[in-house]
């Protein structure tokens, strides 16, 4: 059974990142995944100081991303980006825990479609030799596409349900042997 879990870049008590990671975290365990959500908000992770080990929940933060076979990433769009909070996170990682592990990406917006937000994460996912989904699934008008907690766009919930299937499916592949482009990026 593959490991899933979700890091939501939200710190909003109402957040519709983490709605829709839920509803992708649903759809992982139908797959037959075992899934969690870890909520920032749970967790102490100062701004990295790489000077000092072990900053607050540091430790116990990336052991969890470590252990897990395969991450979602969910992210609301902050200025066409990806949350400083979820950057901050991924700072606290690294190599041990993205290397050659499956990354799906999902990003919310306000407005229109987060294509940014989510290609910034690509670029960072690919920087740690994660092996980042081809499917991401976008959440546009945030505020209209949910309604008590539920999605009301079948489209982008099949999109959000479908990230979750991909994860589990995908959280074993085998990564490609080594080459020479894959030790330039040390220490990066």
């Amino acid at each position: 059974m593959a490991t899933i879990v979700a890091i939501a870049g939200s710190l909003r008590a109402e957040s519709y990142t983490r709605t829709a990671l839920d509803r992708a975290l649903d759809a992982a365990e139908s797959t037959g995944g075992d899934a969690e959500l870890l909520d920032l908000r749970a967790f102490e992770l100062p701004p990295l100081n790489p000077d000092v080990d072990g900053q607050g929940d540091s430790v116990a933060f990336t052991r969890r991303v470590r252990e897990a076979d395969a991450v979602l990433l969910g992210t609301p769009m902050y200025h066409g980006s990806y949350s400083g909070v979820l950057k901050n996170a991924l700072d606290h990682c690294g190599f041990d825990e993205f290397g050659g592990k499956t990354v799906g990406l999902l990003g919310v917006a306000g407005g229109a479609f987060p294509i940014t937000a989510l290609d910034h994460l690509r670029s960072v996912c690919r920087a740690l030799d994660a092996w980042v989904l081809p499917h991401q699934a976008a959440v546009p008008r945030a505020s209209s596409s949910f309604d008590g907690g539920e999605f009301v766009d079948n489209d982008i919930e099949d999109r959000v349900v479908t990230l979750g299937r991909r994860v589990v499916e995908y959280a074993t592949i085998e990564p490609d042997t080594e080459t020479f482009e894959s030790g330039q990026n040390v220490g990066g």
